[in-house]
């Protein structure tokens, strides 16, 4: 298991200390430093049942530089949406848990944090 983190974030902190509670074995990375590449990203969004726009935290200062809420939301449109994740990591939402049997989640609430656990 892998939690994708940015140290900063208060939910990110919430998610590894019930991983922690729970004696859960993981791996962290911190996304904002070792950046994942556009393949990582797909991956991760085909494991999540989820398009790149789904997990956009369009609130951010880049998201709106780069006029995100503007950008079609197609098939079209997916791979300058990926770059985008790429290019500016910040803008990925967090924390995403890649489990250990190829799905992930985006463990926002303790419900999704105990759902990756459950996922061996």
């Amino acid at each position: 298991m892998e939690i994708w983190i940015n140290p900063a974030c208060s939910k990110c902190r919430s998610a590894v200390g019930l991983l922690d509670a729970e004696g859960a074995e993981y791996t962290v990375r911190r996304y904002l430093e070792d950046v994942p590449s556009e393949d990582e990203i797909r991956e991760v969004l085909d494991r999540l049942g989820l398009e790149p726009w789904d997990i956009t935290r369009t609130q951010e200062a880049a998201a709106k530089e780069l006029g995100l809420k503007e950008w079609a939301r197609d098939d079209s449109s997916r791979d300058r949406w990926i770059t985008a994740l790429a290019e500016h990591p910040k803008l990925i939402q967090r924390p995403i848990i890649t489990a250990d049997d190829g799905s992930a989640v985006v463990a926002r609430t303790e419900d999704a944090v105990r759902d990756a656990l459950a996922r061996k």
